[in-house]
């Protein structure tokens, strides 16, 4: 099982209505959530830790998780609200207003974590979980006390505003990553990691050098370049899509990358230190296909295996 740990939250997204303003209407979101409910549309054995309320909400993410086939044994459940993140779209492109203070994700405590069972073989991080405490250090301790023996995945994707103390994220993720068997960035998040002038493959040939068997980086409409830890880049294009927004892009696309690796039996530390460049660029061309479908609907809603083949 692939266990995706990280933020499940509400995306109100804006609608049209019959008269007036467009109001905006909830749908499950979350750039982890978004890559487990991908994950299990794929249909690919996939599980979500993240701290889900109670409230109608959470209700809501809970129905959402059975009616993809992502197992939900390891959410934590409390009281306290859903993180709610209010979308602003843009010729397409999305914009954020979170509110997140004191939710069900955000407050998890590295004592609120389960112990891994031998059946997860890998871990994937990432998105806003990442960045707010004190839920940020529970998965920066569950990666230290799991990551050994399970391949693991790591997308930060980076939000500056959110962000409180640069210095501690800088360092919690710098720890992440080098414990970390593939790393994906946006060309946007390289930079604001890695500030300087150098071309974006050159930082990310320095993120290899810490120990990562696969980094790739993602320029939107410029395609995916995947680097080995050999030097050896490929690089995919983008699929033509009609897009209606980006939201959840870059997730689904993560979901693809994992898919087709687990497909190939190479997710596992050993096997992704022997990728081979045909593995990459079908990894790689297999996340393309699955976010072109993404961003060709309204919200996160990737696709499911049989809409892969119809197309």
């Amino acid at each position: 099982m692939i266990l995706c740990c990280g933020e499940a939250l509400i995306d109100m997204i804006p609608t049209p209505t019959t008269s007036g303003p467009d109001g905006f209407v909830p749908h499950p979101g979350g750039a982890v959530f978004n890559t487990a409910v991908a994950l299990g549309r794929l249909g690919v054995e996939a599980g979500l830790l993240t701290g889900l309320s109670t409230d109608m909400f959470g209700a809501q993410l809970t129905r959402a998780l059975a009616d993809s086939h992502v197992d939900a044994t390891h959410v934590i459940r409390s009281d306290r609200p859903t993180t709610l993140a209010f979308v602003q779209l843009t010729n397409g492109q999305a914009r954020y207003a979170f509110f997140d203070e004191n939710s069900a994700g955000r407050m998890l405590t590295p004592a609120d974590l389960p112990a891994l069972p031998d059946s997860i073989s890998a871990l994937y991080f990432g998105g806003i979980s990442l960045a707010c405490e004190p839920g940020a250090d529970a998965y920066a301790a569950l990666l230290a006390c799991e990551g050994d023996t399970r391949a693991v995945m790591i997308d930060p994707n980076i939000r500056p505003g959110f962000i409180q103390d640069e210095p501690t994220y800088r360092a919690r993720l710098k720890a992440m990553i080098a414990a970390s068997d593939i790393v994906k960035l946006s060309d946007e998040d390289l930079d604001w990691l890695i500030p300087g002038p150098e071309p974006v493959m050159q930082k990310a040939a320095g993120l290899s050098g810490q120990g990562a068997s696969l980094v790739i980086v993602t320029r939107g409409s410029a395609g995916a370049t995947g680097l080995l830890a050999d030097g050896t880049q490929v690089t995919v294009p983008a699929q033509k899509a009609q897009v209606v927004d980006t939201v959840g892009a870059g997730d689904t696309f993560n979901a693809g990358v994992l898919a087709k690796l687990s497909e190939l039996g190479r997710l596992s530390k050993e096997a992704l230190r022997d990728l081979t460049s045909d593995e990459v660029e079908a990894a790689l061309s297999h996340g393309a296909k699955v976010a072109a479908i993404t961003v060709s609907r309204a919200g996160a809603n990737p696709p499911w295996a049989h809409e892969l083949a119809e197309g």
